[in-house]
């Protein structure tokens, strides 16, 4: 009985989550930019943990000019996707769910800065266009075997699924890529996602107003969402891929009275129990 009232006590946070977010992000598609502020690349954390973006450079065949990360942010290739609203949002709904001591979010390249070893999480978005260079694959397998996590999103199909495979073969040889199994530590340390919640979470493009007037979702045919994961040589998770759907949408959107409630729950519940095993595994 008890455990059953804490599940529905968390239910009820996440719900609430969102209406507070309207509140305090001013709502609507185009609504106010948020009040937590994206900082700078190199100034030293000063608080538990920080939402850290992995910035890079596109594949040349998949350069993206300059244009809207977001509604809030602009620039250069792939890696700004959802950028800053994503992590901005997030970080709040961090700083509301937990105890964690929560900074301003940040984003750097992995050469730039041995700092980069003092942040256990970090997030890449679009990780079927990044063109990491030896040295960078180098830099990601130290912070990696030295206790980091890394977290990849929003990527889709089988051929940008081997783009990205490639790249890891780099940065963690041998290592495979399995599915996360529902007994995996890493969706039970907090909030227990079960296989009913290996759902598609959509992106916005993939909203469409129904005949009653809300929001519908249409997922692509021939997707097919996949949580797996890559693992150290003691059997450690320290890459967690989200594959054919999009939880960073959901948590960019978080503000929005379109986007599905329900998804950007989910998406948080995901995103909270990968930032809690980073520190406590």
């Amino acid at each position: 009985m008890r455990r059953a009232a804490f599940i529905l006590g968390v239910v009820v946070l996440a719900s609430l989550l969102v209406f507070e977010l309207n509140a305090q992000f001013g709502g609507g598609r185009f609504g106010a930019a948020s009040r937590l502020q994206a900082e700078g690349p190199y100034t030293p954390p000063d608080r538990e943990f920080h939402f850290v973006r992995l910035e890079y450079t596109d594949l040349q065949q998949f350069s993206r000019g300059f244009g809207f990360g977001s509604r809030n942010g602009r620039g250069v290739g792939w890696w700004l996707v959802d950028w800053p609203d994503a992590d901005e949002h997030f970080s709040t709904g961090i700083s509301r769910l937990t105890r964690i001591d929560i900074g301003k979010p940040k984003h750097f390249r992995l050469l730039d800065d041995e700092r980069v070893f003092n942040y256990p999480w970090i997030y890449a978005t679009q990780t079927d266009r990044w063109g990491l260079s030896e040295a960078e694959c180098a830099r990601l397998r130290e912070y990696l075997l030295r206790g980091g996590f890394l977290v990849t999103d929003d990527m889709w199909g089988e051929e940008s699924y081997v783009v990205f495979t490639s790249t890891m073969a780099k940065v963690l040889p041998g290592k495979d890529i399995p599915d996360l199994p529902e007994t995996d530590p890493v969706m039970h340390v907090l909030y227990d996602i079960r296989e009913k919640d290996r759902t598609f979470i959509p992106g916005s493009r993939h909203l469409y107003r129904g005949a009653n007037g809300k929001s519908e979702i249409y997922q692509p045919p021939g997707t097919s969402p996949a949580w797996r994961g890559m693992y150290d040589d003691r059997n450690h998770m320290v890459v967690a891929v989200n594959y054919d759907t999009d939880v960073a949408d959901a948590w960019e959107f978080a503000d929005v009275p379109e986007y599905p409630e329900n998804m950007t729950a989910l998406a948080y519940r995901y995103g909270i129990n990968y930032i809690i095993y980073s520190m406590t595994h």
